[in-house]
């Protein structure tokens, strides 16, 4: 079964390249197709040396030299109906690993690995989705055709509505300068928002309604989305009514500096699910009722945890893009979705074009993540989350500082060198610091702008 998984995983690699150089340049918007063929593939190789630990427990990052080797591999199609409606399903291959299982750090080390390494590398459906535009005036402008949207031109004024599996990340929270673990960074709360827990399986998708209204200068984007039945499960909950994540985000496309893009989005969310609550651990442990704190045996149904976050992006002239992202939730309520991050704040910056060679790109980005109170105690008093768990705790925020510099090669190709310098990994003061570097190849035919 292993072998055959493998073999699917390196097909879908094979027809994902091939099917993207037979059809490169044949985009809706260029060649009046109606249809999309493309793919990707990314490869990231990550190595950290020994660190310091005074300390191990069974979701540590583990404190000796190691490596892993990350591939993923996805297929576009795309079909458009018409003026406004669009089909999109999108096949998916990850194979490999992270470093320590994906284990030991909030701001994991590498986006594209999937937190179940038990899943194999099997092809499976990303996204599958309808969506259909509706113009609210008469006034058009151009469409940017993708992998992910096909209309050439598209109403100013529009309502857009979306039905099917999907990536909440693809929709919300999203980022120019730092949304893109192919081109740009690789860690999770860089290219995210780590305290916007959306709603996901292991591998990232959900299936939900998405509805955007835009105007010229501004959108209101609103989601309802399924959640996995506990938490990091690749099954979801299809219970609705207690059970879904609730989005809002508001986007404001305007700049704060004089003759340069930009954009501020706030964000809200409301997660229903049956998650834990970490006091509720910690008092049945004080109380002698559980050997160990254990979240899992403390879930309710239709629990909810809500959170907020803004997200900026500024320009300044000569392919400089300066951003942030800030976010805080309800850290007493179990973390499901995404990582176990309870308040984040990010400053960084990216250039797109540097005089020395034109393509290449280049950022740095420091991010602070904390926990929560109750958050920490559980972790303290020897609690897992599915993330983290180093046996015991003494508390600090971890703090990450992320560089990569990401060389066109040409047809397509990209390689990449990535530094993180991780100083308390897992909230941990007694443990690291420590540095984690990786090599990143990537195949895009057609490339990305």
């Amino acid at each position: 079964m292993k072998m055959r998984a493998q073999i699917a995983g390196v097909l879908l690699t094979v027809i994902a390249c091939t099917g993207s150089a037979l059809l490169a340049g044949q985009t809706p918007a260029d060649s009046g197709r109606t249809w999309w063929l493309s793919g990707q593939f990314n490869g990231i190789y990550q190595w950290h040396p020994s660190f310091r630990a005074a300390y191990t427990g069974t979701n540590s990052l583990r404190p000796v030299r190691e490596d892993a080797t990350s591939r993923l591999a996805t297929f576009y199609t795309g079909l458009r109906l018409g003026a406004r409606t669009e089909l999109l399903l999108d096949l998916e291959s990850a194979g490999g690993g992270g470093i320590s299982q994906a284990l030991g750090l909030a701001g994991f080390t590498n986006l594209d690995v999937v937190r179940n390494p038990t899943l194999g590398s099997a092809p499976y459906v990303a996204r599958g989705l309808i969506r259909y535009t509706l113009p609210l005036g008469a006034q058009t402008e151009p469409g940017t055709a993708g992998p992910l949207a096909l209309l050439p031109t598209l109403p100013v004024r529009r309502l857009s509505l979306a039905v099917g599996k999907l990536s909440m990340a693809d929709v919300f929270d999203v980022n120019s300068a730092g949304s893109d673990s192919h081109l740009q960074f690789m860690n999770w709360t860089v290219d995210n928002n780590g305290a916007y827990d959306y709603a996901a399986d292991t591998r990232g998708y959900t299936f939900g309604a998405v509805a955007e209204y835009r105007n010229r200068d501004w959108a209101v984007r609103w989601s309802e989305a399924v959640m996995p039945k506990v938490a990091n499960g690749i099954d979801y909950d299809w219970h609705l009514s207690r059970a879904h994540g609730d989005n809002l985000e508001v986007e404001l496309d305007r700049g704060i500096v004089p003759g340069h893009t930009g954009a501020v989005r706030l964000l809200g969310y409301v997660n229903h699910a049956d998650m834990g609550s970490y006091r509720e651990a910690i008092d049945a442990f004080v109380a002698g009722r559980d050997p160990v704190p254990d979240i899992t045996a403390h879930r309710r149904p239709g629990r909810t945890k809500a959170g907020v976050g803004v997200n900026v992006e500024q320009t300044v002239g000569h392919g400089l893009t300066l951003f942030g992202r800030a976010g805080l939730n309800n850290g007493g309520v179990e973390s499901f979705a995404y990582t176990e991050v309870d308040r984040s704040l990010e400053l960084g910056t990216a250039w797109t074009a540097p005089p020395w060679r034109r393509g290449d790109r280049l950022g740095v980005a420091l991010v602070s993540n904390g926990l929560a109170p109750d958050h920490r105690e559980y972790l303290a008093r020897g609690g897992l989350g599915f993330l983290l768990g180093d046996g015991a705790l003494t508390y600090q925020p971890e703090r990450i500082v992320e560089a990569y510099y990401t060389c066109t090669v040409g047809w397509g190709v990209s390689l990449a060198f990535d530094l993180q310098h991780i100083t308390h990994p897992g909230y941990n003061r007694d443990r690291g610091p420590v540095t984690v570097f990786a090599l990143r190849t990537h195949l895009d035919v057609p490339g990305s702008p």
